[in-house]
């Protein structure tokens, strides 16, 4: 029991330390601009060594691109019943990818996603995570739908339906909510299913 006591302390001291760190880094970034902020400035105003802020994230860049949701996100798409076709599956995937994001207020937090937009070093590291949940979603469908990673179909499913969405993503009205982003994802798996029809 203790060993389990221990163990949720420090998952909370990580944590609070992890959200004292991003909140220094939003008001610096805020005040002085993104690229003229340091890692020693943001460990200094966060209360804590140079060598802690790295025991807790990696880079400038992963302060604000990362956002410890990979375990919720597996728990989630564990729980998408299975039988559903691929087009049914993605509407699943994207339903309950954004309702882990939006039931975490950094991972939803307009001036973290505003930030990421406005830098290119940290869009270039944006993209690079965004790959990576690709790479582990194309895993996750193949599993479900028992078609083989490499097989041809399923990766032009995953390149045709990635592109759409990162296109959309980037080419948003910068004042939409989460909420309409969702929609539009949605709208546009409806298209595609439909063979991609230029009319309703």
């Amino acid at each position: 029991m203790s060993t389990s006591i221990d163990g949720g302390v420090r998952a909370e001291k990580k944590a609070r330390t992890r959200a004292a760190i991003r909140t220094a880094a939003m008001e610096l970034f805020a005040r002085n601009g993104y690229s003229a902020t340091t890692v020693e400035e943001i460990a200094k105003a966060a209360g804590v060594s140079h060598t802690t802020f790295f025991r807790y994230f990696q880079s400038k860049e992963q302060v604000i691109v990362a956002d410890d949701l990979d375990q919720e996100r597996d728990a989630a798409l564990a729980a998408i019943p299975p039988g559903l076709g691929h087009f049914d599956l993605l509407r699943q995937m994207i339903s309950v990818l954004f309702d882990v994001g939006l039931s975490d207020d950094w991972a939803s937090n307009y001036d973290r996603i505003a930030l990421i937009n406005s830098d290119p070093g940290l869009r270039d590291a944006y993209q690079a995570e965004g790959e990576r949940a690709i790479s582990e979603a194309t895993e996750f469908i193949a599993e479900y739908t028992g078609v083989a990673p490499d097989d041809l179909h399923l990766q032009v499913f995953v390149a045709a339906v990635s592109g759409v969405m990162y296109h959309l993503a980037n080419a948003g009205d910068p004042s939409m909510t989460h909420e309409e982003a969702r929609a539009r994802l949605l709208d546009a798996v409806d298209l595609l299913e439909r063979g991609l029809p230029l009319r309703g």
